[in-house]
C-alpha cells in the first residue's frame, strides 16, 4: 500500500514542472553531455519539446543561455513559441563559440504585446531593417550584442513605446559609429562603454530621451562624440571615466538633476561655469581624479541651493595611485550654498589625501 502510495505521488510530481510559470534552460548543465562534447542540436529539441509540453496559462519567465553556433533556426522556433505563450520576460544569452555569432529573426519582433522584460546578452546580431513593435516592453537589456548598422538600433528603440529602463553595454567601436537613444518615454538609463581602457578614438552616442530621470555613464574615453538633449525631469546622474571626447555637451546636460555623482577630472571634460545647477541638493565628488578640486570650486559656486557634499578618496590610504602636486587656490569669497544651504559634509579618506 505504501509503495503504491509512493508510485502515485511520483507521478503525480513528474508533471507539475508544466505549470511552472519560469523556465530556464543552460547548455552548460545539459546532463546528456560533457562540456567538451555539447550538441546543440539535441539541445534545441530538448527546448522545444519542454516548451511544447509546458501548460501554465502565462510564462512568466524564459532563460535561455546557449552557444553561439546554435542554429538561427532554432532560436527562432525559441522565441515564437514563448511568444505564443504570452512570456513576459525573455533572456537569450549565447556566448561565443569559434566565434560564431546568432542572428535573430526581425520578424518575430515585428508584434509584440505581452513582452516586459528583455536581455540580449553576447554573441547576438541584431539586424532589424524595419521598426519592431514590441508594445509592452519596459526593460531592455543589451549586453555586448552586435547590431547591423544604425537603422538597426533606431527601428528597435523606435518600436518600444513603453520603454522605461535601458542598459547598454558595448564596444564604442564594434558595430555602429554613432549610437543614437530616442525614447521618448525613457526614464533610466545606463550606457557602458568598454572601451574604456584607452579608448580607440571612434565611436559616439547621441541621447535624446525627454522623460529621462535617471542617467548612469561609465567609460566613455576618447569616443569621438557624446550629445546629450537636455534632461528637464533629470533627477539623478553618476558619470565615471569620462575623458578626452572630441565633441560633448555632458554636464551641461545636467543642469536639472538633484543629485549628481562625479568621478571624473575638469581637465578632460567640458566642465560649465556660472550658476547652473539650480536644482542640485547632493554632489558627491572623487577626490583621486585630477585637480578635483577646481571641479569642486565650479561645482559649489554653480550650485546655490546644494545641502550634502560628499568627498570619497577612492584609493584611501593608497594615494600613490595617481599624484597630483599642484594646490588649490581658494575661492575669494564662501559659496553661497556654504553660507545659507549646506547641512551635511561628508569627507572619505580625508587623512590620506592631506599626508
Amino acid at each position: 500500500m505504501r509503495t503504491e502510495s509512493v508510485s502515485v505521488l511520483s507521478k503525480r510530481w513528474r508533471s507539475l514542472w508544466t505549470m511552472l510559470p519560469k523556465l530556464k534552460f543552460d547548455c552548460d548543465f545539459n546532463p546528456v553531455f560533457d562540456d567538451n562534447n555539447i550538441d546543440p542540436h539535441m539541445f534545441s529539441e530538448n527546448v522545444y519539446r519542454t516548451l511544447t509540453l509546458h501548460k501554465a496559462p502565462v510564462l512568466e519567465s524564459l532563460h535561455l543561455s546557449f552557444e553561439g553556433r546554435t542554429d538561427c533556426l532554432d532560436v527562432g522556433i525559441w522565441i515564437a513559441t514563448a511568444f505564443a505563450r504570452r512570456v513576459r520576460k525573455l533572456v537569450l544569452d549565447s556566448f561565443y563559440q569559434e566565434d560564431q555569432t546568432v542572428t535573430l529573426p526581425s520578424v518575430l519582433f515585428s508584434y509584440n504585446d505581452s513582452l516586459e522584460i528583455l536581455k540580449l546578452k553576447c554573441a547576438i546580431d541584431l539586424d532589424f531593417p524595419s521598426r519592431v513593435c514590441l508594445k509592452s516592453l519596459r526593460k531592455l537589456y543589451l549586453y555586448q550584442v552586435h547590431f547591423k548598422d544604425e537603422d538597426s538600433v533606431s527601428n528597435l528603440l523606435c518600436g518600444c513605446p513603453s520603454l522605461e529602463d535601458l542598459v547598454v553595454h558595448r564596444y564604442s567601436n564594434a558595430d555602429v559609429a554613432t549610437f543614437t537613444i530616442a525614447a521618448p518615454s525613457l526614464q533610466r538609463l545606463t550606457i557602458e562603454d568598454l572601451c574604456q581602457e584607452g579608448g580607440y578614438g571612434n565611436g559616439g552616442y547621441v541621447i535624446n530621451a525627454p522623460a529621462l530621470k535617471y542617467l548612469n555613464i561609465n567609460g566613455f574615453i576618447d569616443i569621438e562624440s557624446c550629445l546629450i538633449d537636455k534632461a528637464l525631469e533629470l533627477v539623478e546622474a553618476k558619470i565615471s571615466n569620462v575623458s578626452d571626447i572630441a565633441n560633448e555637451n555632458i554636464l551641461e546636460s545636467l543642469t536639472s538633476a538633484k543629485r549628481l555623482i562625479l568621478h571624473l577630472s575638469p581637465l578632460e571634460i567640458k566642465v560649465p561655469t556660472g550658476k547652473i545647477f539650480d536644482q542640485l541638493v547632493c554632489l558627491e565628488l572623487l577626490t583621486h581624479e585630477r585637480e578635483w578640486w577646481n571641479l569642486l570650486s565650479i561645482m559649489l559656486d554653480s550650485s546655490p541651493k546644494l545641502q550634502i557634499l560628499k568627498l570619497t578618496d577612492f584609493y584611501l590610504h593608497d594615494n600613490k595611485k595617481n599624484p597630483d602636486e599642484r594646490k588649490w587656490n581658494p575661492p575669494k569669497c564662501a559659496p553661497e550654498c556654504l553660507l545659507f544651504h549646506l547641512e551635511t559634509f561628508v569627507w572619505i579618506g580625508y587623512e590620506a589625501t592631506r599626508r
